[in-house]
């Protein structure tokens, strides 16, 4: 996954839209009241450490001077120095430039940047009270700042002018590019509004983005709080020494004695149903899944998705959009709600009849144990485990001996990155972290010059939000003469001290998937920092880390990292055949879970205000009734009280981005392989023509530019194995030609 930068005027608009200041949220007990009031009355001086630039190397930030009372100060002076330039901006008496205007944009904020910007990293993967109580007292004043900026009306009138007079511009420059973006993120936003409707514009992003931390805090402590309680050791049959111990630990954290804690994940299903032995057990968990926020309690979320989406509908409806869903794809590769329905729903018929035969194959599994049930969702994974055994003889923990993680990282992730880019990573140990297990890496590019910084964060902790991510602690600009500095968030089990590190084959996968987020960050190439890098649409920012998994099962990176982490041996050919075929086991549910969810999302912005639902389940239930899909045995990734992704991750009908972006990604790397395959021939054609690029042109245009053609989604049904691999065809890929579109650095 990949956070939003906030301070690129895109960012900006997707806070008036609703969102909150990061992609990211924390998992951590909301702040006490007085811890907030307290963080609130340290002042700003000369020696808080973001008063000025960093003079550590590539301007990182000095975590060994920066305590948790500095942040909320540094942002609101921030805030403040920002809007005074904003405004000299606006009020300049000069005729606006390009130069006077679009670039005095992107030079200011630089304070505010650099705080939030340390901030937000620590909030989602190392948070404490104090700092959850600074970001509910933030959350509503950045929506304001944002609002101050976007709906400023003689800011806004040098814009227009500017654009008016586009045409002055080298057609496809990146000044040209520049000038369109923030154009229409200032009109979506609402800056042609009249003063009123404004003023409402205003108020329902403030109270938006206070719903939206408030989503965050209660998901975080209702999903601790979820955690399932067993008693006795024996209940666990199924489970490993390591994984019960585990168990036996977390409820020692939490003051039980003698019990054993089961803490949920954020996705509905949870990795040990599939393990469980005991059927009452996996209910348990499951159930405690699905209603961590729906038990009326002081976490539930049901009354804030409600509010949430009828605010959405009604700024839509105000800024001139039929719904939620259409007003947030506007810069998107897929422009409108009905064509990414039409994607999602092609899969719907042939996948129901996948879901039906794979539900049949578990009943029939049943009822060879001597059981008269019917399979239920606590009961898929731990058959749909059984059955994968038994026909591909495949156990997951089979192959765990061969991913040990500093091993995939250095010898796996980081090869890839050398054989097809020619990258060098080397460890340092000079720069703070903010976390004792942060290392950081400087990259080395092909030429030898430092491209930039890499910082990977890999273990789960409690006050670590879930899941795994990328972001930025410095942007690429040659405007801001910064080099890229990035990070990786992942969340691995920490094993106890004096253990190896293995790691599955699925989170091996997610270390290539993240890198693929943090190369498309590295490579970042513009002048602007607003359109550098990895910002860019939500249906696109998928598309280079999704690519980039490919390279974790090709023989010739394979090889270089799987390898038992005591014998050396690598890992055997037989293994990795059992590994493949397992993998397009079960897809009926993977893809499954995933399309409902995106198509469940969706529904919720596809209303107008006066059609917005009251009851949160009733719509849901509907909603799900009307796909087509077997939820009641396949339920989405996410149901919506705890769907973070779209109340606080700006993935507002946009989680189709996922499937959409894997269709592409794999079709490009079907593109490189029959292409120059892997190789720095192929690597640095798609690093010229894709990674490089950051949001510099149309993404359907940028596309076909380097494929020669739209994609299509055969090479993604292949690799879940729906679809059969045609026979093999010599193809001639001539180097395609630069886009026409002038762009520097093409």
């Amino acid at each position: 996954m990949k956070s939003l930068n906030l301070f690129a005027s895109a960012s900006l608009a997707a806070l008036a839209a609703g969102y909150p200041a990061m992609t990211l949220a924390q998992d951590a007990t909301p702040a006490p009241a007085e811890t907030a009031s307290a963080a609130a009355a340290a002042p700003f001086t000369d020696a808080n450490p973001f008063a000025h630039a960093s003079t550590l190397p590539f301007g990182v930030p000095d975590f060994a001077k920066i305590s948790d009372g500095d942040y909320q100060p540094a942002i609101e002076a921030g805030m403040a120095a920002h809007l005074a330039e904003i405004e000299a901006i606006a009020s300049n008496p000069a005729p606006p430039t390009f130069d006077n205007t679009l670039v005095a944009m992107e030079r200011s904020g630089q304070l505010l940047t650099r705080a939030y910007a340390a901030f937000g990293a620590v909030l989602s993967a190392n948070t404490n009270d104090t700092l959850d109580a600074v970001e509910q007292a933030l959350s509503p004043k950045l929506a304001a700042h944002s609002d101050a900026i976007l709906l400023n009306p003689a800011l806004f009138a040098r814009i227009q002018a500017l654009y008016d007079a586009r045409a002055q511009l080298p057609a496809g420059s990146e000044e040209a590019r520049l000038l369109e973006v923030t154009y229409q993120n200032f009109v979506n936003a609402g800056a042609k509004l009249d003063p009123a409707a404004k003023e409402r514009v205003k108020q329902i992003n403030t109270e938006l983005s206070t719903l939206g931390t408030d989503f965050s805090q209660k998901l975080t402590e209702a999903t601790k709080r979820a955690a399932l309680v067993v008693d006795r050791r024996k209940e666990l049959a199924g489970l490993t020494d390591a994984e019960i111990e585990a168990a036996a630990k977390e409820a020692a954290e939490r003051g039980l004695k003698g019990a054993y804690v089961l803490p949920l994940i954020n996705t509905t299903q949870q990795p040990l149903l599939a393990k469980l032995d005991n059927r009452d057990l996996r209910k348990r968990l499951y159930e405690a899944s699905v209603t961590r926020t729906s038990l009326g309690d002081e976490n539930d979320t049901r009354a804030i998705i409600i509010k949430m989406a009828k605010l959405r509908a009604e700024k839509a409806q105000a800024i001139g959009y039929p719904d939620f869903a259409s007003y947030t794809m506007y810069d998107r590769m897929l422009r409108q709600p009905s064509e990414a329905l039409d994607f999602m729903n092609r899969m719907v018929p042939d996948l129901s009849a996948k879901q039906a035969a794979e539900a049949e194959e578990l009943n029939v599994a049943i009822r060879a144990q001597g059981e008269f049930f019917t399979v239920q969702p606590w009961d898929w994974d731990y058959y749909s485990e059984k059955v994968r055994r038994a026909k591909y003889d495949f156990d997951e923990a089979e192959a765990r001996p061969y991913f040990e993680m500093k091993r995939v990282l250095e010898d796996g992730v980081f090869h890839a990155a050398s054989l097809v880019y020619g990258l060098r990573f080397e460890q340092r140990t000079d720069l703070p972290v903010y976390q004792e297990d942060v290392t950081v890496y400087t990259v080395f590019d092909a030429d030898g010059s430092e491209l930039g910084l890499f910082y990977f964060d890999p273990f789960a902790r409690p006050n670590k939000q879930g899941g795994a991510w990328m972001g930025n602690f410095v942007e690429q600009s040659r405007l801001m003469g910064t080099k890229p500095v990035v990070y990786n968030v992942l969340n691995i089990p920490k094993p106890p001290a004096g253990e190896p590190v293995l790691v599955t084959f699925d989170e091996m996968i997610t270390m290539f998937h993240e890198m693929g987020h943090a190369l498309h960050g590295l490579f970042a190439d513009q002048t602007y920092p607003t359109i550098s890098g990895t910002n860019t649409a939500r249906d696109f920012v998928e598309f280079p880390s999704q690519f980039n998994e490919n390279f974790a099962t090709e023989p010739e990176v394979l090889a270089n990292f799987a390898r038992h982490y005591q014998t050396g041996e690598p890992i055997p050919q037989a293994l990795l055949d059992k590994i493949d075929r397992a993998r397009k086991f079960n897809q009926g549910y993977a893809l499954g879970e995933v399309l409902a969810a995106a198509l469940l999302d969706m529904k919720w912005h596809a209303f107008g205000p006066d059609a917005a639902p009251t009851d949160a389940d009733a719509f849901e239930m509907a909603a799900l009734d009307s796909l087509g899909l077997r939820t009641d045995l396949v339920p989405p990734r996410y149901f919506s009280p705890y769907f973070r992704h779209i109340w606080d991750h700006g993935y507002a009908a946009g989680y189709y981005s996922y499937l959409w972006t894997e269709m592409i990604a794999h079709d490009a790397f079907a593109f490189l392989k029959a292409g120059d395959g892997v190789s720095r021939r192929g690597g640095d054609l798609f690093r010229k023509m894709v990674l490089s690029r950051g949001n510099t042109m149309d993404y359907a245009t940028l596309y076909r530019a380097y494929a020669g053609r739209d994609p299509s989604p055969d090479a993604m049904l292949i690799a879940r194995g729906l679809m059969e691999e045609p026979a093999p065809a010599e193809v001639s890929v001539p180097e395609p030609a630069p886009p026409a579109s002038g762009i520097p650095g093409s």
